[in-house]
Order: C-alpha cells, then structure tokens, then sequence
C-alpha cells in the first residue's frame, strides 16, 4: 500500500513557518553575542607623571614591544634674558599611528570612535605635539605662549592605532596636562585596546556592551511548535492527517 503524502493544514504552515523564523533570529542573535563575547577590552588604570625631560615608554599590550612614546622635552638659554621653550610630544611606532591632523594629535572626549576611517598622523622626527609653551623674559618685559590642543586639560584622550601580529588594533590613552609659565606636565591616567583588530572603540571604553540585537541566552523564550528535531526531519516527522 502506498503511502500518501500528508496534507498540512493552514495553521500548522503557519506555525512551522513561525517557528523556523524565530529559530533563524536566535541563531543570528546567539551567533551576534559569541562574536562579542570573542572581543575584549583591556584596560590598564595607572598614575604616571610625565614632567621635565620625562619620558614614558607605552606599551599597551604589556610586552616588550613600544607602541608609542611620550615624552617632555625643550631647551632654555640665559644671558640677559631668559628664553625657554617646552613640548610635550607623543611618537607612534613604525607603522603605528595617532588621531590627529596635520602635526597635532586630538584631544578627544570621552565616547569619540577610534577606528578604520578616522583621521590618524605619525608625527615628526620628535613626534606629534600634543602641547608648547615658551616664555621670555627679560628686564623690561615678559612674554608666555602656549600651543597645542593638549594645554590645560583634563580626561581628554588620545587615540591609538597599532599593530599586533600585522594587524591593526585600535585604544587610547587617557591623559592630564598642564602647561603654563615654561613648563608643561602631563599625567597619564590610563590606557585601553580592542583585541579584535579593526573594531572601532571608543574613548574611555574600558569593556565590551553586548548589541543592541544580541539575544541574551537568560532572555531567551522557548518557541512553542515541533521540536528542533522535526523540524530538520521535515514534513515526515509530522504526523498524517486522516484523509476523509
């Protein structure tokens, strides 16, 4: 005798149609929150007073390797006057980078994307200049100018692009400085990369937040209809209607 192919009934298209969809979004939803949870912020809080002729090896990765130097140089000359010049500068790696434009690097507030496509500079020989200041003074007068998007702040942050194993990573830098009357001293106050490389972050971040589609596995409710396993067996794994 043979067997007759079973006739399903509009509703429990509907229902197995409904229950493959809200399979297929848990799937997206579960597959979005593993590739999260995959990436990682690493955070190192620190108090490090950067001041005259200082210099501070940053290393964000806690190897041996040097991604970015910063450091306070200058020179002053004293005869009759007094002229003294300072910078606090920040130099990239080769092949490392800092947001930034032209010759100075940005002074970036807190939640500001750090990632492919922004603006990024290597600097000069000494590197960017994150803040100068000069002063003059002499018998009759006395002059002091400061440059630079870095004097006088505080929580403002440099953005970071660097490589690991050949790829780029992207973090920052948290920093205070201050500069004025000929010298400048900058406190670093802590540090932060992404471990996947070319995913943006964001100034201050210091961990990852799950996406606004991510299905949290807590959260998630049991779909009523056939089971995972009838639904891969298909029409067979559901039982025939009795013809009339």
């Amino acid at each position: 005798m043979k067997r007759r192919p079973a006739n399903l009934s509009e509703s429990l298209c509907h229902r197995l149609n409904a229950y493959a969809y809200a399979a297929s979004a848990a799937g997206v939803g579960l597959f979005a929150l593993v590739q999260r949870t995959e990436a990682k912020i690493v955070y190192t809080k620190t108090q490090q007073v950067i001041g005259f002729n200082g210099i501070y090896d940053l290393r964000l990765t806690h190897d041996a390797t040097v991604d970015f130097l910063i450091q306070e140089i200058g020179y002053s000359q004293s005869t009759t006057t007094l002229q003294l010049s300072r910078w606090l500068f920040v130099k990239a790696a080769l092949g490392n980078a800092i947001a930034g434009e032209g010759n100075y690097p940005s002074a970036l507030k807190a939640g500001a994307d750090i990632g492919p496509g922004g603006r990024f500079i290597n600097g000069g020989s000494n590197g960017a200049t994150m803040a100068f200041v000069s002063l003059f003074s002499g018998s009759s007068s006395r002059h002091h100018r400061t440059e630079g998007d870095w004097v006088n702040v505080n929580s403002r942050y440099l953005g970071l692009k660097f490589k690991i194993k050949g790829k780029f990573h992207y973090g920052w830098a948290r920093l205070n400085v201050q500069a004025g009357d000929g010298r400048i001293t900058g406190l670093l106050t802590g540090y932060a990369y992404e471990t996947v490389a070319n995913r943006t972050v964001r100034a201050g971040q210091t961990r990852n937040e799950l996406p606004a589609n991510a299905i949290r596995p807590e959260a998630a409710t049991p779909v009523a209809g056939p089971t995972l396993g009838a639904l891969a067996l298909g029409a067979q794994a559901v039982p025939l209607r009795r013809q009339p």
